[in-house]
């Protein structure tokens, strides 16, 4: 008689996701009872990015469709569209594949697209890092959309899971496996110092300032504070990396104030060195060796933390979300900013440190999250979601 194996489709639309998605991906590939279709979408195929869907090649992960459907316009036109683009791609796609589980991440805006097309199709739903929170950006709003179209949650910390269930969740459903990425701290390879400064072209021997900075998409002017940044950085010593933005409204603006405050920099304030993509293993290793990160990005308060490495969190994107005491926040204020780097770079600040715990898990998160995917049953209840109690605290108003 031959084994079940169940069908398990996997949606990547950037760098940043694929490289959570890494070690689940990994042992969904190995597992013998499942059939992985991973789909590769958005920003993995858009040269300006740095077509990251060759990395996807290089690790063999077979993919079984590429959906272009980004519009490289930089405006919020263009991310709606992008959705709908995705959508009809994807209907076609999901409906050929016809999987028993689709398994999405995170807060993307393009995962709106997935979603819809797997509810309309009865194609059961499981999402990771679902109960966190960040005020500033659109995230906060597609993650809890994305929350309660999904069958199945894996959040990252207790307070999130319990979040979830707050949201009317199950909480059978509801899985604490912690951040994914964190999986490559413990099972990945990463590089020495001496490894990534011939990777890369750098000295990472000098003060080094990483910069992961993306549009605020909360806001009308998705990057009306990024003046505040460029001012900062223009009165900061030292080498300066950068990490590209996203693919959000406003990164191509980024990008130009980006490469024109290479220009400008004076070789006596030291190098500045930008990079379009950078893999997860050598964006881990980076961590452990540069001095401070600075910007906006979940990665600066998720990753960050496993390392005790000093984070300046500037403006309103993450507002809200749930962070270790590496953090420091700033607001979009150039003179803010420069007084939370240098504290960040100060011996006092890193000597209270030592000893910090990372909230967002310890590695392990890939095993738990296999585990509940091959077991969960495949039955029609999984679809129907039981309406939990009102809390007796939620009254209605006196009128």
């Amino acid at each position: 008689m031959t084994s079940f194996r169940r069908t398990v489709a996997v949606v990547t639309s950037s760098r940043a996701d694929y490289s959570h998605l890494y070690w689940p991906l990994k042992d969904l590939a190995a597992h013998p009872a499942v059939d992985l279709r991973l789909i590769a979408l958005g920003s993995h195929l858009a040269p300006t990015f740095g077509h990251t869907v060759r990395e996807i090649d290089r690790d063999q992960f077979p993919i079984a469709a590429r959906i272009e459907c980004l519009l490289n316009s930089d405006s919020d036109i263009g991310m709606a569209k992008t959705i709908g683009v995705a959508t009809l791609s994807l209907a076609d796609t999901l409906g050929q594949i016809r999987p028993d589980l689709l398994l999405l991440i995170a807060d993307r805006y393009e995962m709106f697209a997935p979603a819809s097309v797997a509810l309309a199709l009865r194609i059961p739903i499981a999402h990771i890092e679902g109960g966190e929170i960040s005020e500033g950006a659109i995230d906060d709003a597609v993650r809890n959309a994305l929350t309660k179209m999904a069958h199945i949650h894996f959040t990252s910390t207790h307070l999130a899971r319990r979040r979830v269930i707050a949201m009317g969740e199950e909480p059978w459903r509801v899985h604490r496996a912690g951040a994914p990425s964190l999986d490559h701290l413990r099972r990945s390879t990463l590089f020495t110092r001496e490894q990534l400064e011939q990777r890369l072209g750098i000295d990472l021997g000098q003060s080094t300032l990483l910069v992961s900075y993306h549009p605020v998409t909360i806001q009308r002017e998705t990057t009306s504070e990024v003046d505040a940044l460029f001012t900062a950085l223009a009165q900061t010593p030292g080498q300066i990396l950068f990490c590209y933005p996203n693919s959000d409204a406003g990164s191509h603006h980024i990008i130009q104030r980006t490469h024109a405050f290479l220009d400008a920099r004076s070789p006596e304030s030291g190098p500045v060195r930008i990079f379009t993509n950078l893999d997860p293993i050598t964006y881990w290793s980076l961590l452990r060796y540069i001095e401070v990160l600075a910007g906006n990005s979940s990665s600066g308060i998720m990753e960050t933390a496993s390392f005790a490495l000093p984070t300046v969190n500037i403006g309103l994107r993450q507002k809200g979300r749930e962070r270790a005491r590496n953090i420091l926040d700033a607001a979009p204020d150039a003179t803010d900013i420069l007084t939370k780097l240098t504290y960040a770079r100060s011996p006092q600040f890193r000597a209270s440190l030592a000893g910090m715990e990372n909230p967002y898990g310890d590695g392990h998160a890939s095993g738990k999250i296999v585990e509940v995917l091959t077991t969960v049953p495949l039955t029609p209840s999984l679809l129907i979601k039981q309406a939990q109690p009102i809390p007796a605290e939620i009254q209605d108003p006196v009128v």
